[in-house]
């Protein structure tokens, strides 16, 4: 019997620790689906918490699978599915059944047009990718999916903050929000990548120093940190739209 002459397929071993990234990704999704779970159940603080637990999970599970080099066509895949779930469906959600649902049919219009912006911005970023792969770019064309979602639920963050002003507009500057954040979603304003971020390495562990004192202070006071945040965003997001980059990224 004569020997096949094509070399034999290698595959790169597996360990355990390549299959933290993708896991992340999964614990994002049931992040996102719980905090559906507690706006039904009326606990709109926990829902809203779950959401920015969500972001931060989609912003570590990136860096991991390149630190591991695990990345995946799976991986990416799976990552766009939990930013729909977890950036448009939950977020807008939320909103629906704490705000907007004595508003009915406006108020559900206005879910749905933030949602659809979002897959439409996700759907870009996909077939972008695929046709331009590997290239490394350190902005955004229009508001990422995660990005969107903090923003969305900035009408929440300022009722904890300031009750007694906001509640009586509560239900028509949620809805008209939510449609402001979809279109800047699809927009084609230039927005900051994580990427653009550079720390060396004798400042490291003084940002972790501040990164443990933010989250200490986040657990003491966390709806005016949380306030502080949203506006510092759109105040990053108002100077880089007024900025050209011709290298952008359309996720």
């Amino acid at each position: 019997m004569r020997d096949d002459p094509r070399p034999a397929r290698t595959r790169a071993p597996f360990r355990p620790t390549h299959m933290l990234p993708n896991l992340m990704t999964l614990g994002a999704i049931c992040a996102g689906l719980t905090s559906v779970r507690f706006a039904m159940d009326g606990n709109a603080v926990l829902a809203m918490s779950l959401i920015v637990l969500a972001a931060v999970l989609d912003a570590l599970d990136g860096m991991l699978a390149r630190l591991l080099k695990s990345e995946s066509a799976i991986g990416a895949e799976l990552d766009s599915l939990a930013d729909f779930v977890n950036f448009g469906v939950a977020p807008g959600l939320l909103l629906y059944i704490w705000v907007l649902q004595e508003s009915r049919s406006l108020g559900w219009i206005a879910v749905l047009i933030y949602c659809l912006c979002c897959c439409l911005r996700l759907a870009r970023y996909n077939v972008t990718s695929k046709a331009d792969p590997g290239v490394p770019r350190v902005v955004f064309t229009g508001v990422p999916a995660p990005g969107g979602a903090v923003l969305a639920l900035l009408p929440l963050v300022l009722q904890q903050n300031m009750p007694d002003l906001i509640d009586p507009v509560m239900a028509p500057i949620t809805a008209v929000w939510l449609v402001v954040v979809g279109t800047m979603m699809i927009s084609r304003i230039t927005t900051p990548s994580l990427k653009l971020i550079r720390i060396s390495r004798d400042k490291a562990p003084y940002m972790m120093v501040a990164v443990l004192g933010l989250m200490a202070a986040f657990l003491t006071w966390p709806w005016p940190l949380l306030l502080a945040a949203e506006f510092g965003y759109l105040a990053v997001l108002a100077r880089f739209a007024l900025k050209r980059h011709p290298d952008r990224d359309p996720r």
